[in-house]
Protein backbone atom coordinates (compact mmCIF):
# COMPACT_ATOMS: atom_id res chain seq x y z
CA UNK A 1 0.00 0.00 0.00
CA UNK A 2 2.52 2.19 0.82
CA UNK A 3 4.50 2.08 -2.35
CA UNK A 4 1.39 2.61 -4.29
CA UNK A 5 0.72 5.85 -2.61
CA UNK A 6 4.67 6.77 -3.30
CA UNK A 7 3.69 6.24 -6.85
CA UNK A 8 0.52 8.34 -6.70
CA UNK A 9 2.32 10.89 -4.74
CA UNK A 10 5.53 11.29 -7.71
CA UNK A 11 2.98 11.00 -10.45
CA UNK A 12 -0.85 11.87 -10.01
CA UNK A 13 -1.48 12.13 -13.54
CA UNK A 14 -0.51 8.26 -14.13
CA UNK A 15 -2.67 6.72 -11.51
CA UNK A 16 -4.63 3.42 -12.34
CA UNK A 17 -8.11 3.66 -11.08
CA UNK A 18 -8.29 0.08 -9.56
CA UNK A 19 -4.62 1.26 -7.23
CA UNK A 20 -6.84 4.79 -6.57
CA UNK A 21 -9.90 2.54 -5.31
CA UNK A 22 -7.58 0.29 -3.72
CA UNK A 23 -6.22 2.75 -1.56
CA UNK A 24 -9.70 4.63 -0.96
CA UNK A 25 -11.22 1.18 0.50
CA UNK A 26 -8.46 0.59 2.77
CA UNK A 27 -8.51 4.00 4.51
CA UNK A 28 -11.94 5.22 4.22
CA UNK A 29 -14.15 1.42 3.67
CA UNK A 30 -16.60 1.01 1.20
CA UNK A 31 -17.69 3.71 -1.11
CA UNK A 32 -21.01 4.72 -2.27
CA UNK A 33 -21.32 4.30 -6.05
CA UNK A 34 -23.66 5.79 -8.31
CA UNK A 35 -23.43 5.33 -11.86
CA UNK A 36 -19.37 5.15 -12.40
CA UNK A 37 -18.50 7.63 -9.27
CA UNK A 38 -17.37 6.18 -6.37
CA UNK A 39 -18.21 8.66 -2.73
CA UNK A 40 -16.52 8.36 0.23
CA UNK A 41 -17.65 9.64 3.46
CA UNK A 42 -14.81 11.37 5.45
CA UNK A 43 -14.85 10.84 9.13
CA UNK A 44 -14.23 14.28 10.57
CA UNK A 45 -16.88 17.42 10.67
CA UNK A 46 -18.41 18.37 7.72
CA UNK A 47 -18.55 14.75 6.70
CA UNK A 48 -17.12 15.60 3.24
CA UNK A 49 -16.67 13.35 0.66
CA UNK A 50 -13.66 12.10 -1.76
CA UNK A 51 -15.20 11.38 -5.02
CA UNK A 52 -13.18 9.22 -7.86
CA UNK A 53 -14.29 7.96 -11.18
CA UNK A 54 -12.43 6.17 -14.13
CA UNK A 55 -11.30 7.39 -17.24
CA UNK A 56 -10.20 4.89 -19.47
CA UNK A 57 -8.55 2.86 -16.59
CA UNK A 58 -7.34 5.68 -15.07
CA UNK A 59 -7.88 8.08 -12.10
CA UNK A 60 -8.54 11.90 -12.55
CA UNK A 61 -5.34 13.69 -11.09
CA UNK A 62 -7.72 16.10 -8.94
CA UNK A 63 -9.04 13.24 -7.92
CA UNK A 64 -5.78 11.28 -6.70
CA UNK A 65 -4.31 14.55 -5.18
CA UNK A 66 -8.23 15.13 -3.37
CA UNK A 67 -7.67 11.00 -2.04
CA UNK A 68 -4.08 11.83 -0.86
CA UNK A 69 -5.11 15.23 0.73
CA UNK A 70 -7.47 13.27 2.62
CA UNK A 71 -5.30 10.63 3.62
CA UNK A 72 -2.46 12.78 5.49
CA UNK A 73 -5.59 14.13 7.28
CA UNK A 74 -6.48 11.32 8.52
CA UNK A 75 -3.13 10.05 9.46
CA UNK A 76 -2.67 13.25 11.17
CA UNK A 77 -6.31 12.65 13.19
CA UNK A 78 -4.72 9.43 14.44
CA UNK A 79 -1.34 10.80 15.05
Amino acid sequence: MDRTITNMRRNPRNVRFDDLRRVCNHYFGEPRQRGSHLFYRMPWQGRPLVNIQPVRGTAKPYQVRQALKAIDKLEEMHG
